[in-house]
């Protein structure tokens, strides 16, 4: 990690700058692999399979007996974990609900909102090296709980043409029937056009590498609908001098090692701390299987040193995914947080409960998106329809407002549709 000492505010957006591939080469590998999925379908689902994931497909959909064959090969501690998170997932989201209210807003003038489902969701779950079944169920959960009508997930195949079996078994758990084995921006591809076998769904979801980030943007030019810009993880600790470093070391090893495009930063108003926590990730690091991968993240890492306010500042510019506030005056702070997906208080709430079992929802922007995006929740898997009646009581008293807004906006017609309502 690199150290930055009180930068000035004009060097922030260059230290807030998120690790990003060749622009023009991301944004063309994707438009091709978009288009040959939308003109062939599956057998282009198929080609590029095999082209990333070196396996040969015939069957995109995962069966019956392969999602009852992958829960047997579950552990009976993990299945029961699993369990578990999802009981406190589902108690968070269900909490979300919202009561009908209808408002009266002049006599006999009533609107309210009904909550509406979306009707067909895509769920993307990446696979690879770290295949994320919690995501599953941070999707899969509100999905159901909201009362989506079709539910896809799409999560990339290993070398054998499987997809991890704690995924089946967590998809299975939160019942999601249509699963198939495509990952990449292929998969995103697969849910926006619709293909042989993968029906279209109106909104997806889902985390990814850059390509799929990329391409979710780029199907949701066309109207496909996405929950946000979802790219490579990221974490802020905020520490102050009584942070026990070996806690801030084992937090930005947690996101280091998601994958060599991620970011992790320190911000902290001690020299101190900064050098005790860089000796303990140096400890942590040699443990972990990933540690290769976390090193390269690493590299894209920084702490900075700044007192407040200005470390405030710099934490609302930078716009973490997750902010991790390790200080005695957590909560005082995180009332001046403006710009975060996540946050987590204290020295004993580490990123990770939020990743898997505490209850909030793993699925929120990054790349500073949190600055106008918040993270996934019941809402994202609902829409609102807003409704209005009117009695002739309640038209005869709006009516002279809506004739002289409508009259002066030189909408005739608009007039004319309260006046035949209120003539005598």
């Amino acid at each position: 990690m690199k150290t930055i000492i009180n930068p000035e505010k004009s060097t922030w957006p260059a230290l807030c700058q998120r690790p990003q591939m060749q622009l023009e080469f991301l944004e063309g590998a994707v438009k091709n692999i978009l288009s040959r999925v939308k003109t062939s379908g599956d057998e282009a689902l198929r080609e590029i399979t095999f082209q990333f994931d070196k396996v040969k497909l015939t069957d995109l959909r995962v069966s019956e007996k392969e999602v009852q064959d992958a829960i047997g090969e579950v552990s009976f501690e993990l299945k029961d974990a699993i369990r578990a998170a999802a009981v406190n997932i589902g108690k968070f989201h269900h909490a979300q609900k919202r009561t009908t209210e209808k408002i009266e807003t002049t006599p006999g003038v009533f609107c309210w909102r009904k909550a509406v489902p979306i009707q067909k969701v895509g769920i993307y779950i990446p696979g690879g090296s770290a295949p994320l079944f919690s995501t599953v169920l941070m999707l899969g959960i509100p999905a159901s709980i909201a009362g989506c009508v079709e539910i896809v997930l799409c999560s990339p195949p290993d070398a054998t043409g499987k997809i991890n079996s704690a995924i089946l078994f967590a998809a299975n758990l939160v019942g999601i029937k249509k699963i198939f084995k495509v990952g990449g921006a292929q998969a995103i591809a697969a849910m926006a056009y619709g293909t042989e076998s993968i029906p279209a769904v109106d909104k997806i979801f889902g985390p990814g590498n850059q390509y799929v980030t990329k391409a979710k943007q780029m199907v949701n030019l066309e109207g496909t609908a996405i929950d946000m810009p979802a790219g490579p993880s990221e974490v802020l600790v905020l520490a102050d001098e009584k942070a026990n470093p070996s806690f801030i070391a084992a937090d930005l090893l947690s996101q280091a090692e998601h994958g060599a495009d991620s970011q992790v930063m320190l911000v902290t108003s001690s020299e101190e701390v900064v050098k005790k926590v860089t000796s303990q990730i140096e400890v942590q690091l040699e443990k972990l299987p990933r540690k290769e991968i976390a090193k390269e993240a690493l590299q894209n890492s920084r702490a900075v040193i700044l007192k407040n306010p200005h470390a405030i500042d710099f934490v609302n510019h930078y716009a973490p995914e997750h902010l991790i506030i390790n200080t005695e005056d957590c909560d005082q702070l995180a009332e001046q947080i403006v710009n975060a997906g996540s946050i987590f208080l204290g020295p004993y709430s580490p990123e990770s409960a939020g990743d898997y079992a505490s209850g909030t929802n793993h699925t929120l922007p990054t790349n500073g998106f949190a600055k106008s995006y918040g993270g996934v929740s019941l809402e994202s898997f609902l829409k609102y329809i807003t409704l209005q009646k009117i009695s002739r009581e309640g038209i005869a008293q709006l009516g002279p407002v809506i004739e002289t807004m409508a009259e002066a906006e030189q909408l005739k017609a608009h007039a004319e549709a309260v006046r035949v309502r209120t003539r005598g």
